[in-house]
């Protein structure tokens, strides 16, 4: 009895010591959230990467007052599949209609902006949301899936291609106008470097061509620099958000008290980039500061991927993740101290259906793929189709551009690259070859590995219910597109060749939603 008198009291404190922590963190105040999304900005082009031609001082600051990730990825290198794997917090082969480009959002699926919402946060959006597609018809939505829209401020814009919108603006209108005593959430969506651009504003705007790097798989001229220098500028100008946003919250007195991460949908909008899986396709930029929650200047090898975010901010928030999202949280590589490899996430996988629109029967160019620290192993489910769409209807699936029509127009090595047929499986050793270009199958040490590759990525698709897995691929050939057919649909050439309808008018060169 004496033994117990001393040992309970032992056993007390020990209990109380244990669950110290876990009581401090439920205590601690929900951190507000602020998303910032650019629209097809490139992994590589930002200072703290170490690109010298492209201006991101905001960008740069967010990352040194916090950390820094060197292998973020997109489930799914389109718009609207990203954006639903971000919202949803799933892989984009378990999104039914939202894994294909200008469908359908489902009704069935959980977003975290209503799931905060519910919870006591205020929410808000400005810009691009999710999207293009239909959020209404199915899900019957009254609002994007990322929030209510604020998007009436507009500013004049350096250059043609850029938007109006003046995103920092409407955040301070929605800052202004939230309840103070909730935390909040709040999506910035740019628009930029969406295309079209405007030509030649690169150089008007002080770019220097000779700076400007062009990577292996694009042509080295002036036609492709001026083209990424245009670029550029869109960059720079959706940069200065981040700015203006940093100094309102600071006014607001929230700057260390919000969970800041600024990202991109996929990478730019170039040939053999955007839409393709390739390293630069799927490989994007990312940052984060929470003066409260995160030690500054930290730098994660960790893979992150897209849907790993809304978990996060389900539980940074004190709340447990819904059961549909399949992400892991990032909530401890936030919070931990070290750089580096945090948690030892080595694999990563994406993949695609339909995109753009473009082929017989509206098919799309299904692909999954798997990286390591060391290799990229992607299998190309059809092969005998084109990549980025028909030659006939345009290679709807590479964004319109003075680069692309350089390359089509002169065809040779770059356009083997960006639009020829590929082979059924492609693998590279990303230590010697990091954009990709160069593949390894044919040889037989590097067809071993791709062997083992496959296997590997074969039982996680299973065990993540892929429908292609799981022997029902035809389900993605039944998912509508629901954009603009007329300049892209294959149906649609056909019958412009046979007379019965007007030949297709010229494009308008201006910024949509539509690619």
């Amino acid at each position: 009895m004496k033994c117990h008198r001393f040992l309970l009291p032992l056993l007390a404190w020990f209990c109380l010591s244990a669950l110290r922590p876990l009581l401090s963190a439920a205590k601690s105040p929900r951190p507000n959230i602020l998303f910032i999304i650019f629209d097809d900005w490139g992994w590589q082009h930002a200072g703290v990467y170490g690109c010298d031609w492209v201006k991101t001082p905001n960008f740069d600051r967010v990352a040194k007052e916090g950390v820094l990730f060197k292998s973020a990825f997109t489930s799914n290198p389109k718009c609207s599949p990203c954006r639903a794997t971000i919202l949803t917090g799933r892989n984009t082969w378990q999104l039914e209609e939202a894994s294909c480009h200008n469908g359908l959002f489902p009704a069935k699926f959980v977003v975290y902006p209503d799931l905060l919402e519910a919870a006591g946060y205020t929410v808000g959006l400005t810009g691009k949301g999710w999207g293009p597609g239909d959020f209404k018809t199915a899900a019957k939505r009254t609002r994007n899936p990322a929030g209510p829209a604020f998007d009436d401020a507009k500013m004049k814009p350096p250059a043609k291609g850029v938007s109006p919108a003046d995103y920092a603006a409407n955040l301070e209108t929605f800052l202004k106008q939230r309840d103070a005593a909730k935390p909040f959430c709040f999506w910035m969506g740019f628009h930029e470097p969406h295309r079209a651009y405007e030509p030649g504003s690169g150089a008007r705007l002080g770019k220097n061509l000779a700076e400007v790097k062009v990577p292996s798989y694009l042509p080295d001229n002036d036609v492709v620099r001026g083209d990424l220098a245009d670029y550029a500028i869109e960059v720079e100008s959706a940069d200065t958000h981040i700015g203006r946003a940093l100094k309102m919250l600071e006014a607001a007195g929230v700057l260390d008290d919000t969970l800041i991460i600024v990202t991109s949908d996929h990478g730019m909008p170039f040939p053999r980039v955007k839409g393709q899986i390739y390293e630069d396709g799927y490989h994007v930029p990312m940052a984060a500061r929470w003066g409260k929650g995160i030690k500054p200047g930290r730098v994660v090898e960790d893979f992150i991927n897209m849907r790993d975010l809304a978990p996060t901010y389900m539980e940074l928030a004190g709340l447990k993740p819904h059961e549909q999202m399949t992400g892991k949280s990032i909530a401890g590589i936030l919070r931990s101290e070290k750089s580096g490899w945090i948690e030892g996430r080595k694999i990563m996988l994406t993949g695609k259906e339909r995109h753009d629109l473009g082929r017989p029967n509206d098919w799309g160019y299904p692909v999954r793929a798997i990286r390591t620290p060391e290799f990229f192993y992607s299998h190309n489910y059809n092969p005998e189709r084109w990549p980025a769409c028909n030659p006939e209807t345009g290679f709807g699936n590479c964004d319109d551009g003075p680069t692309k029509s350089w390359i089509v127009e002169n065809k040779g090595p770059f356009y083997e690259l960006a639009f020829a047929y590929r082979a059924e499986e492609e693998i590279f050793d990303l230590k010697s070859d990091p954009e990709c270009v160069k593949n390894l199958i044919k040889y037989p040490k590097y067809a071993e590995i791709a062997r083992q590759l496959r296997a590997q990525l074969d039982k996680t698709l299973v065990e993540e219910q892929d429908p292609r897995a799981l022997g029902n691929a035809a389900i993605f050939d039944t998912y509508k597109y629901l954009g603009n057919r007329g300049s892209k649909g294959y149906a649609e050439w056909e019958m412009r060749q046979k007379g019965l309808l007007p030949p297709e008018p010229k494009k308008k060169k201006k910024k949509t939603e539509e690619q």
